[in-house]
């Protein structure tokens, strides 16, 4: 798996493509922890929930169905607390942060894979390019000699492209196509 510190990161590089003045904070931070949010499957292990099973780490809580449900349900608490906000924008917004959890894990070099798949089908799936090295399990392993060198590798992996997904947002933003033409 990936860092949460780094799951955290590219989340907020999605935020900057879907980000909007006026728009609370707590919409954000809702991105970033559910970006964090499918790693709770490790809670499992203290409960003879194996690796490699539905329930088990890179498992359901992994998949492209758990980030639609999280995201609609997030999305349905908050348009109870801010109905402005698009809906349908906000679902795409947090489903994409939950999403790229799954796919930063599939890009680890360990594990078993994940299960983007599941409830249909609960094969394990990497990506076919893996650079990311894998972050250990547990708080007490990550501050470790090996715990810096995974965030070494995070930093190349995840936290520069992140700015860099960042950058081009905010050009994007500033050059719009049509705003070019008619701002000479």
């Amino acid at each position: 798996m990936a860092s949460a510190i780094s799951h955290a990161v590219a989340a907020s590089a999605i935020t900057a493509a879907f980000y909007r003045p006026g728009v609370s904070k707590r919409v954000w931070i809702a991105g970033i922890v559910c970006s964090m949010l499918p790693d709770l499957d490790v809670i499992g292990f203290r409960f003879g929930v194996h690796y490699g099973d539905f329930w088990g780490h890179r498992g359901f809580t992994h998949s492209l169905v758990f980030a639609a449900l999280l995201a609609g349900a997030v999305t349905v608490a908050i348009a109870q607390v801010r109905p402005e906000i698009r809906r349908v924008s906000l679902f795409v917004y947090l489903f994409l942060a939950t999403a790229s959890h799954g796919l930063l894990d599939a890009m680890t070099d360990g594990g078993l894979g994940v299960a983007f798949f599941s409830p249909f089908d609960n094969g394990r799936y990497f990506l076919p390019w893996r650079p990311i090295r894998v972050s250990p399990i547990g708080i007490s392993r990550f501050f470790t000699g090996r715990g810096f060198a995974i965030l070494e590798s995070e930093m190349v992996w995840i936290w520069l492209p992140s700015v860099l997904v960042v950058v081009l947002v905010t050009i994007w933003g500033k050059i719009r196509p049509g705003e070019a033409a008619t701002s000479r």
